[in-house]
């Protein structure tokens, strides 16, 4: 019984993010892939536009976890700019939204920046 399976179900929904993610990219010349760096740090998703803008993306079925994903964007961020400070030249660019998908109901901007997007606001 799939309902009862949270973590399954927590795969096929980030899949189902994956899949509208892409097709809604491909229409804006953009493109998705996942990310993991040499720290095994990783976000669900990142949204890459032509014009050098990018997105990192989360996707988090409840709304209990929203917090946690928010955490893990901020901290990526956080490390992004810990490692400019250390370099003259070649810095990181910041990514220029962070998002988590969800599926609930009511989408909004957090105090910290980070838009909430529920999975069924993806459209053209």
């Amino acid at each position: 019984m799939l309902y009862q399976d949270f973590e399954t179900f927590g795969f096929i929904f980030e899949n189902l993010c994956v899949r509208d993610l892409k097709v809604y990219a491909s229409s804006l010349g953009g493109s998705i892939s996942y990310n993991r760096d040499r720290m095994n740090l990783e976000v669900d998703a990142v949204l890459y536009l032509n014009d050098g803008r990018f997105a990192l993306i989360e996707f988090k079925l409840g709304s209990k976890q929203i917090e946690e994903a928010a955490e893990h964007l901020l901290e990526v961020v956080n490390l992004i700019r810990k490692a400019n400070k250390n370099r003259s030249s070649n810095k990181l660019k910041e990514p220029d939204l962070l998002m988590i998908i969800t599926g609930g109901e009511v989408a909004y901007t957090r105090k910290d920046g980070i838009k909430i997007i529920p999975i069924g606001c993806l459209k053209d």
